[in-house]
């Protein structure tokens, strides 16, 4: 049975400190807006175990924010593509209307060259289909075939740009959001100033061992189950441990993704992309890409989410151990497995 007492990493002494939908920015936005504050309201004569607390009330918070962020992001690029999708139908629709529209031009070219046009050809030219379609006598006139033809392409056309115009509102009511999500950002990052100010008054020996959730430890014992040292569950999960720990050392930076920097999800979905496999974005979206186990089934590859909200994820490596990126200011590294309190472990 493995202890979960966080062993020695050669190299790894670096101690540096860290929208499924357009509801999730919006959701951003409130939680963010009293970060400041409170960081303002809390005692600045509280001892070290207070101080640790305050650090991770903050890095918690720009956390959740970071999630929040990447999935309005996410939903942002999904918009794109479907406007992109729907600009393609409606270009192809009008095309088939254009060439249609030659047709009939060509055939009201050959009835003037023979001596006359026929009034519904006629009509056929006009800029306005719709002068046409909307007059009972000239749809007597046309073929029923070639009539149920213009009546389908034109209805196909009036929706496809009405698609367009909804998802073009959409993105533009996202890109709204997301401006003020970075607006909130900049004010967490400010929050994120004043832990770092709270870290450098830390005694250098405390300041280098500060680790997250340390302010939760040193109020009460975290009790987590032995985890037997068993290899990772399959081929992926060890692909995806040693590209995680391929990243070791590289910084903790907002949204990123890999492969100079990552947020906690980005590390997680770049790691097993390296794998062949495709992992959603968010800690969130992860949780539930997988199958979940208990903590003491854990395996190398395993995902772990951590607090009620799922906003961190690491993964397991083995030996109590997991590696993660912790949060701004702090580089990819290992940490024991029961640093924060644990909400579920997953095998993708």
């Amino acid at each position: 049975m493995a202890s979960h007492r966080r062993s020695t990493q050669p190299g790894l002494a670096a101690r540096t400190t860290r929208v499924t939908v357009l509801s999730a920015a919006a959701a951003a936005t409130a939680a963010l807006s009293g970060t400041a504050a409170q960081v303002a309201a809390a005692d600045p004569g509280g001892g070290p175990p207070d101080q640790a607390s305050r650090l991770d009330r903050l890095y918690q918070q720009a956390e959740q924010a970071t999630e929040k962020y990447d999935a309005a992001q996410e939903h942002a690029k999904q918009l794109r593509a479907d406007l992109a999708t729907l600009q393609d139908r409606a270009a192809r629709g009008q095309q088939q209307v254009n060439e249609m529209r030659d047709e009939m031009g060509a055939l009201a070219t050959e009835q003037y060259r023979s001596g006359g046009i026929d009034p519904s050809l006629a009509l056929l030219m006009t800029s306005e289909p719709d002068q046409y379609l909307d007059r009972a006598t000239t749809l007597d006139r046309l073929g029923a075939q070639q009539t149920e033809r213009l009546r389908q392409l034109q209805e196909a056309e009036r929706l496809l740009l009405q698609q367009r115009a909804q998802a073009t509102g959409k993105l533009a009511e996202l890109d709204r959001n997301r401006t003020e999500l970075q607006k909130r950002k900049r004010s967490v990052q400010q929050a994120l100033a004043e832990a770092r100010r709270l870290l450098n008054a830390m005694p250098a020996a405390q300041r280098a061992d500060y680790r997250p959730g340390m302010g939760e430890r040193a109020s009460r014992d975290r009790a987590t189950p032995d985890i037997p040292d068993l290899p990772a569950a399959s081929g992926r999960g060890a692909m995806a441990v040693a590209a995680a720990r391929q990243m070791i050392g590289r910084p903790y930076v907002w949204g990123a993704t890999g492969p100079n920097s990552f947020d906690c999800s980005g590390l997680m979905q770049y790691a097993y992309a390296r794998a062949g496999v495709s992992l959603p974005r968010t800690s969130q979206e992860q949780m539930n890409a997988g199958q979940r186990v208990p903590l003491d089934q854990a395996r190398p590859g395993d995902l772990v989410i951590y607090r009620s909200d799922a906003s961190h994820v690491a993964m397991y490596v083995g030996g109590g151990q997991v590696i993660h990126a912790p949060y701004p200011g702090a580089r990819v590294r290992y940490d024991p497995v029961g640093m924060m309190p644990i909400t579920a472990v997953t095998r993708p």
